[in-house]
């Protein structure tokens, strides 16, 4: 009664200020998983530490065991290897066994999704002994590798010898195999594409057990184009001729501050490797960007640099690879004190420059790892291998992170990197951001992941008739309202970040934890290409679907059948 007696200007009064309160976002009640997290670093400094240790101990002088091998012998045992992953198969039984899976345990893989889908699949083919270097070819300018030579492998051996791979993803953990079957990228990617757009053959076991070798523009040139991003569901790689590029003994880097709104940081990158009146000779040979909060930002160019160059006198050389030294995205946030300032680092020191630190999440597996005194007692022993990371986490652990954690990856054209940017902010407040351009090339045939079509008649920033400028934004953090508390919906916002992905073209790469239905992945990926090659290589009933194998959570065998057997209605032929 008493509302009815107001006047609308006195009810205006008596409501304005309940409305004008700032609305407080709801706390989130912290659960036993919480303090499981919070006191994880005791596990992984006593536990995970040493045992990583360990492994890359062992790796490596398995790594120098093979180097000592002539490419003679190394070529022999490769070709005996193939031969028992070949009667391997062919002891295959369709009838009687399941689908057909790597030995490799599930925690061994780098990515972070749940990799449940060797629960489903139980005819297991062991390829553990193709970690071997087979050939330099330095006439050919050609890397012959097995798939589990991995980048920090390759690295340290081919710089010595002022050579690398075209693009060499940033890691030491990343596989050749991981890097073709699913993606990789670098800060030379805005020259040469993604890391399977380097590769020149690839080497395949096919499911009925032959043993093909495709290039562009062979007889298996459907092949070679499917293979990329199809994580291993077309057939099992066994060996790749990848680029090489000369290099020099040198990384010249220049650090450069920026300030400004997230739209004027994207500006401001584009213009840093693709200028706009399109001169080549100001290209750097790296490119790549952080920003570290709304406004702040550090961009940095590398251009290769001889000795001689390096050791002038004025010049400031980093050696980075010491474990002692502070980690890289924190030392390259000192620009925005110092002012843009240039330093040159050892190749191999640059290439691998976020290993030690994974980026950052370094800090939070082991919130004291970046400080002087941890880095100077125990900095030689870091990084945790991802892998025993998984293998200690548990399921409580692995599902936690899924929800209050963000391991995501964005490939999306240049020109809507400040509205990724935005989208980012608004949605998630994910900081430090890492970002570096790709190119993504016009190809014979529309594989799972291409240009956007008509792009070569836009004359875009970066663009060219022949490939489409992208870049790869890497969100490695906890999101802002998780850090301060608050609740926030992990898999709701994984799964409005691909509805936006999709309608902007972009792309979402596999390693990462995925909400995608079978539809929506469809719509994010051509499947044409990719469904015709399981059809005419025999992989349907053979080798998991990808989706599938990408899929989030737990998968039977009876589920994966039952899907196989709908292959002749694929999802993506659906209607959006």
């Amino acid at each position: 009664m008493l509302v009815n007696m107001l006047s609308p200007c006195q009810m205006q009064v008596q409501i304005m200020p309940d409305l004008q309160k700032p609305l407080v976002p709801p706390k989130r009640k912290k659960i036993w998983v919480d303090y499981l997290v919070q006191f994880r670093w005791i596990v992984v400094i006593f536990v995970v530490l040493p045992a990583s240790f360990l492994m890359y101990f062992s790796l490596y002088l398995g790594d120098v065991k093979s180097a000592m091998k002539s490419e003679k012998r190394r070529q022999k045992q490769h070709d005996e290897d193939v031969k028992k992953v070949v009667n391997r198969l062919k002891q295959r039984d369709p009838k009687k066994d399941g689908l057909v899976c790597t030995a490799r345990k599930p925690y061994i893989a780098v990515g972070m999704r749940n990799v449940d889908y060797k629960r489903a699949r139980h005819f297991e083919v062991d390829l553990s002994a193709f970690r071997n270097i087979l050939e330099i070819d330095k006439e050919r300018m050609i890397a012959k590798v097995e798939p589990l030579v991995n980048m920090g492998q390759i690295t340290r051996y081919t710089v010595p010898m002022n050579l690398a791979l075209a693009v060499v993803a940033e890691l030491d953990d990343l596989t050749v195999g991981g890097l073709i079957n699913g993606y990789g990228v670098e800060g030379s990617s805005h020259i040469y594409g993604l890391f399977s757009d380097t590769v020149v053959a690839m080497e395949v076991v096919l499911a009925n057990g032959q043993v093909v070798r495709c290039t562009k523009d062979n007889e298996y040139s459907d092949l070679f184009y499917g293979i990329p991003w199809s994580q291993g569901t077309l057939g099992l790689l066994v060996s790749a001729e990848i680029k090489l590029i000369p290099i020099k003994e040198y990384m010249r880097v220049t650090y450069t501050p920026f300030r400004g709104k997230l739209k004027e940081i994207a500006q401001a990158y584009a213009d840093s490797f693709a200028p706009r009146d399109g001169d080549p000779a100001k290209v750097p040979d790296f490119v790549e960007g952080m920003i570290y909060n709304p406004t702040e930002s550090v961009l940095m160019t590398g251009r290769y640099a001889s000795t001689e160059e390096a050791k002038k006198k004025g010049n400031a050389i980093n050696n980075i690879g010491w474990w002692f030294k502070t980690w890289f995205y924190q030392h390259a946030q000192t620009a925005l004190k110092r002012g843009e300032f240039v330093e040159y680092i050892p190749t191999r020191e640059y290439y691998h420059r976020h290993t030690r630190s994974l980026y950052w999440e370094g800090k939070l597996i082991l919130p004291f790892a970046d400080q002087w005194w941890f880095r100077f007692l125990l900095g030689w022993i870091m990084p945790p291998k991802v892998s025993f990371l998984k293998a200690t986490q548990g399921d409580a652990i692995r599902n936690y992170y899924h929800d209050h954690h963000v391991i995501q990856d964005l490939l999306v054209p240049l020109y809507k990197v400040g509205d990724t940017f935005e989208y980012v902010h608004r949605e998630m407040e994910v900081y430090p951001i890492w970002f570096c351009p790709h190119r993504l090339f016009k190809l014979p045939v529309r594989t799972m992941v291409y240009p956007e079509p008509g792009f070569d008649h836009h004359h875009r920033q970066g663009d060219t008739s022949y490939a489409q400028m992208f870049t790869d934004i890497g969100l490695y953090y906890a999101p802002g309202p998780v850090l301060r508390g608050e609740e926030f919906d992990g898999a709701q916002a994984v799964r409005n970040l691909e509805q936006w992905l999709i309608q902007n073209h972009g792309f979402q790469p596999q390693y990462s934890v995925s909400e995608l239905t079978e539809k929506n992945f469809w719509r994010m990926f051509d499947g044409s290409h990719y469904e015709h090659c399981r059809q005419k290589y025999g992989a349907v009933g053979t080798f998991m679907g990808v989706y599938y194998k990408c899929k989030k959570g737990k998968k039977t065998e009876k589920e994966v059948q039952d899907a196989e057997s709908e292959i002749l209605e694929p999802a993506y032929a659906e209607e959006a």
